[in-house]
């Protein structure tokens, strides 16, 4: 593929709202498939390495998940193994760094873009249902994952997502408006990026028109490392299982100064990086 991915609509989209859907952006089956049967696989495996009697349904795109939910009602800690392991699925790994990746950053951010790929910054989330602890309150993308301001975050479900299922909500334009400074409160067991808390959250929320998309697999949706948006409340009988994956831009000034460096997943407090964005004080 030689001619542009975007049209000239769909980028002036996202420089007003730092977030655009792009419907049918990866190959369901070179693409998608792959990843859906190894996910399936290491549900199997973890059943079988604790011997449990789950019954499974056969594999398919729309089953993928077949045993999840009864192996995390077993034990909860079953399903955190699931986690870790899919992220190092190969065919996931190769979407990661899909060609047409770069060429979407660089169409979003001009040709002069260099693109990097986010270490520790991919993975595939698994929201389950009315679960909390992990849900992603609002929040930026920035102070969570630095490397440079200017970043794009790469969604895509694994499912079919609804309603019911709670799909990510956004702040439309929000980043214009720069850096939002942050508390850390760790209420509700959450910890680390789990636990920040926009300052004025309400009110600052309130400022802007919101969108929480429906989308299928295959379908991708880019945003902007400075909008505002939360994870949704599930409130399905059924997991939300989604791929992230980030991408910033060498060039970009600020990640220059502090050398791309990473934050949570890096073993990195932002705000060691950046203390005035901690709105409770430096941080220890």
């Amino acid at each position: 593929m030689t001619g542009a991915l975007l049209t000239p609509a769909q980028r002036e989209t996202f420089q007003e709202e730092g977030l655009l859907i792009i419907p049918g952006f990866y190959d369901l089956e070179s693409d998608i498939l792959p990843i859906q049967r190894a996910i399936y696989d290491i549900i199997g495996l973890v059943i079988d390495k604790y011997r449990l009697p789950i019954s499974r349904q056969p594999f398919s795109a729309e089953t993928f998940d077949s045993g999840y939910q009864a192996l995390i009602a077993t034990n909860r800690a079953h399903g955190a193994e699931v986690y870790d392991a899919v992220k190092q699925i190969p065919a996931f790994v190769r979407l990661v760094a899909h060609p047409l990746h770069d060429r979407l950053f660089r169409e979003l951010r001009g040709e002069d873009a260099l693109p990097g790929v986010a270490a520790g910054g991919y993975g595939i989330r698994i929201d389950n249902p009315g679960e909390e602890r992990f849900r992603a309150n609002w929040h930026q993308e920035y102070p969570a994952q630095l490397r440079s301001l200017d970043g794009l975050v790469y969604w895509s479900p694994l499912l079919k997502v609804s309603e019911e299922l709670g799909p990510v909500q956004f702040c439309l334009g929000s980043h214009h408006d720069g850096l939002v400074p942050v508390h850390s409160v760790g209420a509700g067991g959450k910890t680390r990026a789990y636990a920040l808390v926009l300052q004025d959250e309400q009110e600052r929320i309130a400022r802007y028109p919101q969108a929480a998309p429906l989308t299928a697999p295959g379908d991708l949706v880019v945003v902007d490392f400075l909008v505002l948006h939360a994870s949704g409340f599930n409130r399905a009988q059924r997991s939300r299982w989604s791929m992230q994956l980030r991408y910033f831009n060498f060039n970009e000034p600020t990640g220059r100064a502090h050398g791309w460096k990473g934050s949570f997943a890096a073993g990195v407090d932002f705000r060691s990086v950046h203390p005035e964005l901690c709105a409770d004080g430096e941080a220890e």
